[in-house]
């Protein structure tokens, strides 16, 4: 008799094979046997992890790189036996840009966490006035607003350092993580460590001095805050998938699931050919709204929270160039773009001086950005369109008037979870909601992080949620058969 617990988990990104290698991990750490499958609607595992290799370029569609400031991805990296693998950014080139009026200005130094703290860059940039660089300085004098409620990541900095700063200076930098509207984006969901400052050091300015004395005395040295696999963070899932199949873990692509039903024991998973699944434990690791879905019968009430969680949609145009071609240096990883300034871009990357690994010698490779929420309406969302949106925005930015050697558009479809006002609510509701479903879980970008170690990490809780509820049901079940052992005797 098969004694083995049975666990599926629906998606293939990132989130839903970490949880996969967790739940693997942590069962054999236990001695449970378990019988795992992992689902994915498409024909790839990877989710917005899409990376192409092609004649010595490394093309990436979705996330390039991950921040090291969060353990999981590096942890995860050296699990998988590939840390010898990764590579920061190119320490040549440093630079980051803002565009204001069409020209690109450094982003000032001494930037802590998004927060000025050295006043002479300040004093020179020109993305701020001088009545801006002095509505700044006040906030090192400004009392912290005790108990000020949730508020959004605009109205917060613009309380703190002006709404100058905050248009110019922070807007940008938040749109290119969350390609969202930061008047709308939930302070406490997003950068809930700058309320702490505020709270715990009277300001952000005196917050971010104190931690970066702090880092100094301990002698904490990064190389990089950002670092990537030398071919690609397709590296990462390539690992898991081994990791995973010599595990014994069942990888199945294209596999729609259509509904989500509990069982006495589980749940039943039914697929678009009609298939189901019987399970005794879930994870599901998609977005948000087809969570929603897949869960509407099971839960209503939680389906219907899940549902609300907006997302923008997005796009990437990276496009190679022989150096040759280009009239600017491009001696910097690239830059942002202000709301402000009305583009339909958000961002541009130097992808080949950000990392030089990713282009042949001879050759530079670009990606730009394209879409953030509130802007979707205003593009046409075809491969041409957003090609030509792309080749615009360098020719009127960098000067770039040649036809690259060849470009690749990536289209993301409600991509982008956006953490607006009342998200920490929303899901203490659907936390509250998961206590009636011990057996259930969710992971991805659209609860607690959008970046590749936040979905690491909800992979990695998962299937510690997982494993609990089987462990402690396999212990229910061991007790109740030694009763009846000793009534039957």
């Amino acid at each position: 008799m098969d004694n083995r617990k049975r666990i599926v988990v629906v998606g293939g990104g990132i989130a839903g094979l970490s949880a996969g290698y967790y739940i693997q991990q942590l069962a054999e750490s236990l001695e449970l046997p378990i019988s795992l499958r992992i689902l994915e609607s498409g024909a790839k595992f990877g989710g917005k992890i899409r990376t192409e290799r092609r004649d010595g370029f490394v093309i990436e569609g979705g996330p390039d790189t991950f921040v090291t400031t969060k353990p999981w991805a590096m942890e995860l990296c050296s699990e998988l036996g590939i840390q010898d693998r990764l590579q920061g950014t190119n320490s040549r080139f440093r630079t980051t840009y803002i565009l204001r009026d069409g020209r690109l200005h450094p982003l000032p130094g001494g930037l802590t966490m998004m927060i000025p703290t050295e006043l002479s860059s300040m004093a020179t940039t020109g993305l701020i006035s001088w009545k801006g660089k002095a509505r700044m300085a006040m906030e090192y004098v400004m009392p912290p607003e005790r108990d000020p409620g949730e508020e959004s990541m605009g109205a917060f900095v613009s309380r703190r350092l002006g709404r100058e700063a905050y248009e110019g200076l922070i807007e940008p930098l938040l749109s290119g993580i969350y390609a969202g509207n930061g008047d709308h984006l939930s302070l406490q969901a997003t950068f809930p460590f700058l309320l702490d400052l505020e709270q715990k050091h009277g300001g952000l300015i005196r917050g971010a001095l104190f931690m970066r004395k702090a880092r100094r005395s301990n002698g904490s040295q990064q190389s990089s805050v950002f670092m990537t696999p030398k071919s690609g963070l397709a590296e990462i899932i390539e690992a898991l998938e081994i990791e995973l199949i010599e595990a014994g873990t069942e990888l199945i692509t294209e596999a729609r699931v259509t509904e989500i039903t509990s069982t006495i024991q589980g749940a039943s998973v039914r697929l678009s050919d009609d298939t189901t699944l019987e399970t005794d434990a879930l994870v599901v690791a998609t977005p948000s709204y087809i969570a929603a879905n897949l869960l509407a019968h099971l839960d209503p009430a939680m389906a219907s929270e899940l549902s609300s969680i907006e997302y923008a949609s997005t796009a990437t145009v990276t496009l190679g160039y022989r150096s040759d071609q280009l009239t600017n240096k491009l001696e910097g990883y690239g830059y942002v773009i202000p709301r402000r300034e009305g583009s339909k871009a958000l961002a541009c990357t130097w992808t080949s001086s950000k990392f030089p690994h990713r282009a042949p010698e001879g050759f530079a490779l670009l990606r730009v950005f394209i879409g953030r929420a509130g802007q979707e309406d205003e593009i046409q969302w075809t491969e041409p369109e957003l090609l030509k949106l792309a080749m615009e925005e360098l020719r009127s930015t960098l000067g770039i008037a040649s036809k690259p050697e060849f470009s690749k558009v990536h289209i993301f479809d409600r991509a982008m979870p956006q953490y607006d006002l009342g998200h920490p609510a929303r899901l203490a509701r659907v936390e509250a909601s998961l206590a009636d479903w011990p057996w259930l879980a969710l992971a991805g970008a659209g609860y607690r992080g959008i970046g590749i170690p936040d979905c690491i990490n909800s992979g990695k809780h998962a299937a510690e949620r997982i494993i609990s509820c089987l462990t402690a049901k396999a212990t229910g079940e061991a007790i109740a058969g030694e009763v009846h052992g000793r009534i039957d005797a």
